[in-house]
């Protein structure tokens, strides 16, 4: 009887000889196993010596795109353009007695000095603020936590403020980021918060990938390029202090640059009637909610150049924004127009304040604060009040 296994299903052992060097197996040398893998024999080479070449070029190279974006005035550890230590911050209303919060947009969050509203009134304040977000979602958040007993401080760009439609995209990512983090987002996070205060190369402005899409000179007709928006405003330290980004101060293309993005974004027209009634009875529910918990809501309205203050008043004028909205919702406020002794601080970009004027902003805006409110008290020993010759030098030599 015949068998009935074929001898092709008998698998013989290979004896696999040594291969010259650069030559592989084929399918022909491996009879009997299906789908064969190409083998190569790896050659000798020197891998020690290769790898320490691999190693110092990265260093190498490393270092030199760090030297690079120092030469930039980036710094270390800046956190501006991520929502994770915003987050973190907000997080802080559920775990500790939080006296002082400041929402706000860009304005307040540039141009509010934490320590020195620390020493005018030994409380520094959780900054709370979003660069280019309308304060009112954060409002309305901070207003539905049971935990926040205390004073919100809220800054008000009006044509900001009273947008429902852009400005509200910032402020719900972060909101959402602080309700829930992935593993992978919060280990991201927890790593680069161990390495950025030692890498300004890690500055999202100015990644690898941000300055090519840059490189874009409004080639393609009809498509709005890297040219129509901000490449970099603020800088953001530890504790949340914020500032407007160093290099702006001194360099007029880029400040120049930023002026005409500001110029584009508050389009000349006025904000429709029922929209602001909506934003009213929002922040009166928000307000209301504060209140009723021993806490208190007083706004505060940030300088803006006289240029950009122009297009700002033709979208939302004082009479129909800030002061309605004063009245509305019952509560106290600071606008710059009230505050003779800080008129005509240096705004390098015409809507953020310089550092020492930010500071001086600081000083004028918090003294009149601790008048308005019972949540908020002045220190005993007080520093000297500042005034716009302690930041602005031609100040000083227009009142010689």
């Amino acid at each position: 009887m015949a068998s009935s296994i074929s001898s092709s299903s008998v698998v013989h052992d290979i004896v696999r000889e040594p291969l010259p060097s650069g030559l592989r197996l084929t399918a022909a040398d491996r009879p009997g196993v299906a789908q064969p893998v190409p083998e190569r024999d790896i050659p000798d080479q020197p891998w020690r010596a290769m790898s320490l070449v691999v190693l110092v070029l990265v260093i190498l190279f490393t270092s030199l795109w760090e030297w690079k974006m120092r030469r930039l005035e980036l710094v270390p550890g800046d956190s501006s353009g991520t929502y994770d230590r915003w987050a973190e911050l907000r997080r802080q209303v559920d775990k500790r007695d939080v006296p002082v919060a400041i929402i706000s947009d860009s304005r307040l969050l540039y141009d509010t000095d934490l320590d020195r509203t620390a020493q005018l009134t030994g409380v520094r304040p959780l900054q709370l603020g979003i660069a280019g977000g309308s304060a009112l979602p954060i409002l309305e958040d901070i207003a539905d936590d049971p935990h926040f007993k205390g004073l919100a401080i809220v800054g008000m760009a009006e044509s900001v403020y009273f947008d429902t439609v852009y400005s509200v995209t910032r402020p719900k990512k972060a909101l959402a980021l602080s309700r829930w983090e992935s593993p992978s987002n919060r280990a991201s996070f927890v790593i680069q918060r161990v390495i950025s205060p030692r890498l300004a190369m890690l500055d999202d402005s100015y990644q690898l990938s941000t300055l090519i899409f840059q490189l874009d000179p409004d080639w393609r007709r009809g498509v709005k390029g890297p040219y129509h928006d901000v490449w970099k405003v603020g800088e953001m330290g530890a504790g949340g202090q914020a500032w407007i980004w160093r290099r702006l101060e001194h360099d007029r293309r880029l400040s120049d640059h930023a002026r005409t993005v500001w110029h584009e974004h508050f389009q000349p027209f006025p904000i429709k009637d029922e929209n602001v009634q909506a934003i009213l009875a929002r922040t009166k529910i928000a307000v209301d909610k504060i209140r009723a918990r021993g806490g208190d809501v007083v706004f505060v309205r940030s300088p803006s150049a006289p240029d950009l203050r122009v297009v700002e008043d033709k979208h939302i004028p004082r009479a129909r924004g800030w002061d309605p909205l004063l009245a509305y919702t019952h509560t106290n406020g600071i606008h710059i127009d009230d505050l003779p002794k800080v008129q005509n601080l240096t705004l390098p970009e015409s809507s953020h304040l310089s550092h020492a004027c930010a500071t001086v902003f600081t000083d004028a805006y918090i003294r009149v604060l601790a008048q308005q409110t019972s949540l908020l008290h002045l220190k005993s020993d007080l520093p000297p009040t500042l005034s716009t010759r302690d930041c602005v030098p031609s100040a000083v030599a227009s009142t010689d």
